[in-house]
């Protein structure tokens, strides 16, 4: 009972405050190399195999940008509608931790690649809001220390530096944020985004995605924002969300007690559900920054923008307000469709050579989604080519076959790959959509079950469904249904 008044009471509380959030977004760039040196960014390789003197900071060794980077950082800023500085400054991010072999990591400080753009997403009342970007910034990653799985874990950590040095770019959003949802969907896009520019894989697993939330909570319509914990580390849109939702109830719950939060980062707790501290929150002077003395100012002309920004593909939002003109597509099925690039020229390469876009997008978003889930497989591997879909639902609103029938014809094209129509020859599934060969099956029918006639005609009309039964029996299931329906209803009267 104590238990339910209490979160009675804590979710009364919930509507006096708002949560402001914003987001720290790290994004790994899918170059070849690393950032400063020319070490491999394959993941996976054995631990300090992918190593030089320029990522283990040794004496002397001095750091050459990556262009390639450079060029993905560019077209990432472009897509988040950032303004390009074209002088930017590489910075020293002082700090001691054992996988930061040099005792710094090269960032950007003051002046980061890219500044003051946005992002557009969707908003509960249906409309869109665009969430500030306040910085986009280039820096290397750090190496990773290694707690668990060594025979000794229980006495030493290890360091594996493979991944010092990996280029990053990272993302750093207004705290426009008013809802954990609101995070998850802002993330959500962000990645979206990446995936489709090709500057990153975005695999959370692997760390090519790594995310920090800072949350307050304040008074609702006060101006203020309240004190901010930052939340370091999470690993997955689930638990970014379920840590915010954490965060924000934790922080209610200090001010309603009459307690004061303080300003710390925490980490999130898997199997608890619950956020701990970990140390005070840094303030930038604790890192002294100050500008790299190895590395020249970054220069970044308007002609080599301009020349970057016409590389940019459609965007998903652009394309997914496309798909619901051109193809009368709605904004669910817009969405689905949308997020991947692949997926997306999937069904545009179907739907442009159909009659019934809506079919093909059921087709690709139900069977197809489903087998390829079934057999764990891509759509690069996938025998069922898009005009094959196109070709399945002429099918049907050709009335050669009935939907139940495509389902059949679907699977043995997902396994050879064969064509529909010589399917549909082969298999034997052509539809009977001849009127007169059907009541001749109808009369036959009629007269083999007098009772249920007489019954039917005597009001027990569910019987109507016996009738239609007999009748896809009678043709092997291959009878136009809609034919069949209003043949008998015309015979039964």
């Amino acid at each position: 009972m104590s238990t339910t008044i209490a979160q009675t009471s804590l979710t009364a509380a919930a509507e006096k405050y708002e949560p402001v959030i914003g987001l720290e977004v790290h994004v790994q760039l899918n170059t070849a190399t690393k950032i400063f040196c020319g070490c491999s960014t394959r993941f996976g390789a054995p631990a300090n195999s992918q190593t030089c003197p320029v990522c283990l900071g040794l004496p002397g060794a001095l750091p050459v940008l990556n262009r390639e980077a450079v060029v993905k950082a560019v077209r990432a800023s472009l897509a988040l509608n950032c303004q390009i500085n074209e002088r930017s400054v590489f910075a020293r991010k002082n700090y001691f931790y054992p996988d930061l072999p040099k005792g710094y990591q090269i960032s950007q400080y003051d002046k980061p690649i890219a500044e003051h753009g946005w992002l557009e997403v969707d908003a509960k009342n249906g409309g869109t809001h665009k969430i500030g970007i306040t910085r986009l910034h280039m820096e290397e990653d750090a190496g990773k220390n290694m707690h668990e799985g060594f025979a000794d874990s229980h006495q030493f950590s290890y360091v594996d530096l493979n991944r010092a040095g990996v280029p990053l770019v990272e993302i750093v959003s207004e705290p426009d944020m008013r809802s954990p949802e609101e995070a998850y969907e802002y993330l959500t896009r962000l990645k979206e985004i990446m995936l489709y520019l090709g500057v990153s894989d975005c695999n959370m697993e692997e760390g090519s995605l790594r995310c920090d939330a800072n949350v307050s909570v304040r008074l609702r319509g006060a101006e203020k924002f309240g004190t901010k914990a930052e939340i370091k580390n999470l690993n997955s849109f689930r638990y970014l969300q379920r840590a915010l939702e954490y965060e924000i109830e934790r922080q209610i719950g200090v001010l309603e007690s009459g307690g004061r939060v303080v300003q710390e980062t925490r980490l999130f707790n898997v199997s608890e559900g619950k956020t701990f501290p970990m140390r005070s929150k840094e303030q930038a002077h604790d890192y002294r920054y100050f500008p790299e003395p190895d590395l020249a100012p970054l220069i970044v002309s308007s002609a080599w923008r301009d020349e970057l920004a016409a590389t940019l593909p459609e965007l998903p939002r652009q394309k997914r307000n496309r798909l619901m003109n051109e193809y009368g597509l709605t904004a669910y099925d817009a969405d689905v469709l949308t997020v991947s690039q692949e997926l997306a020229d999937y069904f545009e390469a179907a739907a442009k050579g159909s009659k019934n876009p809506k079919a093909v997008a059921n087709w690709i978003m139900g069977d197809l989604t489903a087998h390829m889930k079934a057999t764990n497989t891509t759509l690069a591997d996938t025998k069922v080519r898009p005009n094959q879909i196109a070709e399945l639902a002429a099918l049907i609103d050709e009335g050669a076959i009935s939907g139940k029938m495509a389902k059949d014809v679907f699977a043995k094209m997902a396994e050879s790959g064969e064509p529909p129509r010589s399917l549909v020859a082969s298999m034997g599934l052509q539809q009977v959509s001849d009127p007169a060969a059907l009541e001749k099956i109808i009369d036959e029918i009629m007269a083999a079950n007098p009772k249920q006639l007489e019954q039917y005609r005597g009001g027990k009309t569910p019987l109507f469904a016996f009738f239609v039964g007999q009748v896809m029996k009678a043709t092997k299931g291959q009878a136009n249904p809609a034919l069949v329906n209003d043949l008998l209803k015309a015979k039964l009267g």
